[in-house]
C-alpha cells in the first residue's frame, strides 16, 4: 500500500491509469473515503491518470488527535502529489474535498490547473460543526450517522439501491471519530470564502439536484459569483454525486476537463446546419418548442440528430424534399411509428411538402407493402391531422 508521509502522518494514496493521461487528483467528503469515487472510476479511467487520497482521519490514513486546519489538509495532498511524481494536476474535490482543492488553487495554484468543486460550500455554519464535533467526541460515529446519511443520498436512491446505501453507512461507522472531529475543525475554521476572488485557474461548480447539505442556492451559486470565470452546472444527485450520479459526473468532468476546441467548432457547424435543415422541413414553431423542451437527459440525443439525421441524410443532394418527406411517410407508417408519422404528415402538408392526394397515394401503396393494419391506422391519422389544419 502506498503512503506518504508528513508532519509525522502517513497519507494513504492509489495512482491508477496511463502515464501520459492528464492528471486528475480525486477527493472526497468527510465520512467517506476514496472509495467514494469507486462506480465513476470506469467512467475516469480512459480519460485520466487518477490520483486518488485518503484525507488525513479517514480511510486508510493516520487520524492524529487535535484540530486540522485546511491548509493542513492541503498540504497532505501536495505531499501526495509529490509521492506519487505528479507536479500538477486538476483536482475534483467532493464537499470536504472541494473545500481542500479551494485551499489549494488558493494556496499553491501554480500545482493546480483546474477545480471542479462537487456539491461543496465555501462557508457552512460554524456553530453547526461545534454541534457535530462535539457529539462525535461524546459518542462517536454512532451519534451522528443517522443525520448525515440522511443528508449523503436521497431517499429516492437509497430505496432502489439499498446496497450501496449500506456500504455508505458502514464507511461512515467506519470512519475514526478523532478523524471526522478534527476534519470538522477545519471545516468550522474554513476561510475560502473571502479569498474566492483570489482563485485564477478553471472552476466548475457541480451542484446536486437533490443536495440539501450544500444546495446551489447559498452555496455553489456563492462560489461561482466569487470566483472569475467560474461556471456551473446541475446534476440530478444528493450529496454523494459519485455514488448517486456516476456517470453523469464522469461525463461532466471529461467535457470541462478535456475541452475539444476543434471538434466543438465541427459539431456546432453540423448542428447549426441540421438546425437549417429540420426547420426548412418542419417548421419554425415546432423547432422552438422542440428546442424548449430539451432537458440535461435528452439534449445530447436531440444534438446528435439534428447533426447527422437532419445535416447528413436530409442535407444529401441525392432526392429532393419531396421524395424524402414521402418516404419518411412510408416508412414511419410500416414500422407504426405513428407520433412520427403526424408530425411528418402535419408539416408535409401545412408547408407544402406534398398533398393530400399524394399522402393518400402513398398510404394506398403502404398497405399493399406493409399491411392493411398498418396503413388503416395511417389514414385515420392522417384525417385527424388534415382536420386539425382546416381548423376542425
Amino acid at each position: 500500500m502506498p503512503f506518504a508521509t508528513r508532519g509525522g502522518s502517513r497519507l494513504y494514496w492509489r495512482l491508477e491509469g496511463a502515464a501520459e493521461r492528464p492528471p486528475l487528483v480525486l477527493l472526497h467528503a468527510i465520512g467517506t473515503d476514496m472509495g467514494l469515487w469507486d462506480r465513476a472510476i470506469p467512467y475516469l479511467l480512459p480519460a485520466f491518470r487518477l490520483l486518488r487520497v485518503d484525507v488525513r482521519g479517514h480511510g486508510a490514513s493516520d487520524a492524529p488527535s487535535g484540530d486540522y486546519s485546511m491548509g493542513e489538509l492541503a498540504a497532505d495532498v501536495l505531499a501526495v502529489m509529490d509521492a506519487a511524481g505528479i507536479e500538477s494536476a486538476a483536482v475534483a474535490g467532493v464537499s470536504l474535498g472541494g473545500m481542500i482543492a479551494m485551499e489549494l488553487a488558493l494556496s499553491a495554484p501554480d500545482r493546480i490547473s483546474a477545480l471542479a468543486l462537487i456539491c461543496t460550500s465555501a462557508t457552512l455554519d460554524p456553530a453547526a460543526w461545534v454541534d457535530r464535533i462535539a457529539k462525535v467526541r461524546a459518542g462517536g460515529m454512532a451519534a451522528v450517522a443517522d443525520f448525515a446519511m440522511a443528508r449523503f443520498l436521497s431517499p429516492d436512491f437509497v430505496r432502489g439501491h439499498p446496497a450501496l446505501a449500506a456500504s455508505a453507512r458502514r464507511t461512515l461507522l467506519g470512519t475514526s471519530a478523532v478523524g471526522y472531529a478534527g476534519a470538522g475543525a477545519a471545516i468550522r475554521d474554513m476561510t475560502v470564502i473571502e479569498r474566492l476572488p483570489g482563485i485564477a485557474r478553471p472552476t466548475l461548480v457541480l451542484a446536486g439536484g437533490r443536495d440539501i447539505s450544500t444546495p446551489y442556492a447559498g452555496h455553489g451559486e456563492r462560489i461561482v459569483a466569487a470566483v472569475p470565470g467560474a461556471s456551473a452546472a446541475h446534476l440530478d444527485a444528493a450529496h454523494l454525486a459519485p455514488i448517486e450520479a456516476p456517470a453523469e459526473l464522469a461525463a461532466a468532468l471529461r467535457r470541462f476537463l478535456l475541452p475539444r476546441n476543434d471538434e466543438d467548432a465541427a459539431a456546432e457547424t453540423l448542428f447549426e446546419a441540421g438546425l437549417a435543415n429540420r426547420r426548412r422541413i418542419l417548421g419554425d414553431a415546432w423547432v422552438d418548442q422542440a428546442l424548449a423542451r430539451r432537458t440535461p437527459f435528452n439534449a445530447d440525443f436531440q444534438a446528435m440528430i439534428t447533426r447527422i439525421a437532419w445535416r447528413e441524410i436530409w442535407g444529401r443532394p441525392g432526392l429532393d424534399d419531396r421524395t424524402r418527406r414521402l418516404l419518411v411517410i412510408a416508412v414511419t407508417v410500416a414500422l407504426g411509428r405513428l407520433e412520427e408519422f403526424r408530425l411528418h404528415a402535419r408539416s408535409g402538408l401545412s408547408q407544402g411538402g406534398f398533398t393530400q392526394d399524394e399522402l393518400k397515394e402513398v398510404l394506398m401503396q403502404t398497405a399493399i407493402y406493409a399491411g392493411v393494419p398498418a396503413a388503416n391506422t395511417a389514414f385515420a391519422e392522417a384525417a385527424k391531422v388534415i382536420s386539425e389544419l382546416a381548423g376542425g
